[in-house]
């Protein structure tokens, strides 16, 4: 079965108006309507954390609370990411040390939902997350593999990153963070040994070597590539890092996707184009690695990538960003950033318009959770908003343009 729809906006001549401000902000509100109809702010929904909890619809309207253009609604964005917040602080999400599915993502957002909120008890939750820390040196302290980012220590990395990023103030220290880089970097080179792996860093999780952004190599670099100053920290790293961003950028394939993992590369064609596994999650690190390095072929990889989510992103799994149609859009977002080509927004516009079309309605896929932020609308409508304001559009936690130098 083909995993995605024909773009029918791809023959030269096929214009489609593109959406106002005021049809996102339309769509906008009939998803929220949807959300808060269907996904209650109970307990009994916390399981998932960010991910797929209630908590990750509490970071949708967090994220909606900081858009200028919907400032009228200010503060029933900010109530409602409260109320769906509160579930998640009265019961764990269970897994205490993960970001995406745990307590540490739970911290983090309360931290900075309840700064905005301008209630110190926001220096409660920094605590909470800095008392994460000392598990994260534990070079052995997750058998599945404790490095990626929805359980591992990238997660915990891009969770730090964002909540300086929002709140202003950085919440461990330069030292902290190089220790948790260095023992990535060393748990890297591990099992690149091991495994006899053809790159300087190599990681694992449930013993595949996954290279997207939700399990894999990607999002690892990507973090490494982004914590202040850690490269000229450690120049061995450095170099063991852009010769490791290097194998995965010649690992793109002629139409611009990357495999699934390292087990598939014997593979002819790789049919994941999702933010999970494939051009849409890498894409990503290739940005960053371009603003890093300065190296001309690496926003051509970029680019590359842009072109196969163009043609094969209009995902039959269903609206969301993980997996979804608004996850590739995002791809568009991050061109349109780096290029300042206005084709690039035109085409993320172009999949916020196919969400609305009577073939996705029909025949796309339900996802096991709906509401959420990255299986769900809830992702659907931070991409929404998004275009609202493209100059600052970003991917949530997964942002490749600012230094956190402040």
């Amino acid at each position: 079965m083909v995993r995605y729809f024909p773009n029918p906006y791809v023959e030269e001549g096929i214009v489609e108006k593109e959406p106002s401000h005021d049809d996102l902000t339309l769509q906008i509100n009939e998803y929220i309507k949807n959300i808060t109809t269907r996904l209650q702010p109970s307990n009994r929904n916390v399981d998932g954390g960010l991910y797929v909890g209630v908590t990750g619809v509490s970071y949708m309207f967090y994220y909606l609370f900081k858009n200028p253009l919907l400032k009228d609604s200010k503060s029933f964005y900010i109530e409602k990411a409260v109320e769906y917040l509160q579930p998640a602080l009265d019961c764990s999400a269970g897994e205490r040390t993960s970001f995406l599915l745990g307590d540490a993502g739970t911290f983090a957002l309360a931290a900075v939902v309840f700064k905005a909120k301008e209630d110190e008890r926001y220096t409660d939750f920094i605590k909470n997350y800095k008392a994460l820390y000392n598990q994260y040196l534990n070079p052995k302290f997750l058998k599945c593999g404790g490095d990626e980012f929805f359980v591992g220590r990238a997660g915990y990395l891009a969770g730090a990153l964002w909540m300086h990023k929002e709140l202003h103030i950085p919440v461990l220290t330069r030292e902290e963070m190089y220790n948790i880089c260095d023992v990535m970097v060393e748990s890297g080179r591990d099992y690149s040994m091991k495994s006899k792996s053809r790159c300087p860093l190599m990681y694992h999780y449930y013993n595949t070597q996954y290279l997207g952004a939700a399990h894999g190599l990607s999002f690892i670099l990507q973090m490494l590539l982004t914590v202040p100053g850690y490269l000229q920290f450690n120049t061995s790293a450095e170099k063991d890092v852009k010769a490791t961003v290097e194998y995965i950028a010649s690992l793109q394939t002629k139409e611009g996707n990357w495999p699934c993992c390292m087990e598939e590369l014997v593979l002819d064609d790789h049919k994941l184009i999702h933010w999970c596994h494939g051009a849409p999650g890498t894409v990503y690190l290739m940005a960053k690695a371009y603003l890093t390095f300065h190296d001309q072929r690496f926003l051509d990889s970029c680019i590359k990538a842009g072109e196969v989510v163009w043609q094969k992103g209009l995902l039959r799994k269903g609206p969301g960003i993980c997996h979804g149609i608004a996850g590739n859009g995002y791809v568009f977002l991050l061109l349109y950033r780096l290029t300042g080509d206005d084709n690039y927004l035109h085409r993320a516009k172009m999949f916020a318009n196919f969400m609305k079309s009577e073939v996705f309605i029909r025949d796309s896929r339900l996802p096991d959770n709906p509401e959420s932020l990255y299986e769900g609308i809830a992702g659907t409508v931070c991409f929404l908003s998004d275009l609202l304001t493209p100059e600052i559009a970003e991917f949530p936690f997964q942002d490749v343009f600012s230094n956190f130098n402040q």
